[in-house]
């Protein structure tokens, strides 16, 4: 089941799926800017650095949070 979400609610390593989009990605890291929450994510499973994009979002988007546990 998923959850929705605030973006100041994310962390590193939870997986979600960004607003306007279908796919689930891997939070990698979080930081704030200018204008609102820098999130640098990649396609679950895909550990190359080229694969990583910056999405920044305000604190009210909502996003959904999957289902995935990626702890080890």
């Amino acid at each position: 089941m998923e959850d929705v979400i605030f973006a100041s609610d994310v962390n590193a390593g939870d997986v979600v799926v960004l607003p306007g989009a279908s796919a689930e990605v891997l939070v990698k890291q979080v930081r704030l800017g200018q204008g609102g929450f820098i999130f640098t994510v990649a396609p679950v499973g895909d550990d190359r650095p080229q694969a990583e994009q910056l999405v920044t979002l305000t604190a009210a988007a909502r996003l959904h949070k999957g289902g995935h546990d990626l702890t080890r």
